[in-house]
């Protein structure tokens, strides 16, 4: 499969790379992936409102890499970009797109292979910002996932997840059929904010903020809700949010 970005004699060949995340590159080409540019544009602004300069940075599940490179486009002083399920696991991802856009980009991002439980903090440091995105609800133990990633992190800890249950008050997590969430068998879990909120306290977060992501319109946080937040329909629904947590 050849992969053509722009058009006509300009065409940038990508080889038979399969692409999730979508760029924008120097020229104004861009990268068409699965995910649309907009939605990771608007994702990053939320991610890396507080700024990023100085920072090192850990994204953890990264994939093709947009967000590993975006933080360091926004000032980042180091970038570790890991991943283990897309590059050399099961997943139906590699890390050629991380690879291409590495080169493309000149970049500094490290890379490591690694899969979240083997995150080691005696090895590899602190990080004071964690990108924890798209990962949680694909995770067997998203229990024991989230506490490796709260390890890793001396600051700020941004997840990106679906959530469920948004009219149950008590700690709850929702166990999908495989493949009944978005079609793709490797969605297990959705937890809901109380859930969320008390594993964050549990691994020493003070301060939590949840906020809708950008791929979710009708989310139940936003402002002006098209219908009541009690109902069974509702109730059943699932969403897509950003968690900010801060040590």
């Amino acid at each position: 499969m050849t992969n053509l970005i722009g058009s006509g004699t300009d065409a940038i060949d990508t080889g038979d790379i399969l692409w999730f995340h979508s760029f924008e590159l120097q020229d104004g080409k861009t990268i068409d992936g699965v995910k649309p540019l907009e939605i990771q544009k608007a994702e990053a602004d939320i991610f890396f409102a507080g700024g990023l300069e100085g920072k090192a940075v850990l994204d953890i599940g990264a994939w093709d890499g947009f967000f590993s490179y975006e933080a360091e486009r926004r000032g980042a002083a180091r970038v570790l970009a890991t991943d283990h399920y897309c590059w050399s696991g099961p997943g139906w991802g590699t890390r050629k797109g991380f690879d291409w856009m590495h080169n493309a980009l000149h970049s500094s991002v490290e890379s490591l292979d690694v899969d979240v439980l083997s995150l080691d903090p005696s090895a590899l440091g602190q990080f004071d910002v964690v990108l924890f995105l798209g990962v949680l609800y694909h995770v067997k133990d998203p229990y024991a996932c989230l506490e490796a990633a709260a390890r890793m992190c001396s600051d700020h800890l941004i997840i990106e997840t679906v959530t469920a249950l948004q009219n149950e008050p008590l700690p709850a997590m929702r166990l999908y059929k495989p493949g009944e969430l978005g079609g793709d068998p490797t969605n297990f879990w959705a937890p809901n904010l109380p859930a969320l909120e008390l594993m964050l306290i549990t691994f020493g977060f003070t301060r939590i903020e949840a906020v809708p992501s950008p791929a979710s319109g009708s989310h139940p946080l936003r402002k002006n809700r098209s219908r009541p937040l009690r109902s069974k329909k509702t109730n059943s629904a699932s969403h897509r949010t950003i968690i900010h947590a801060w040590r």
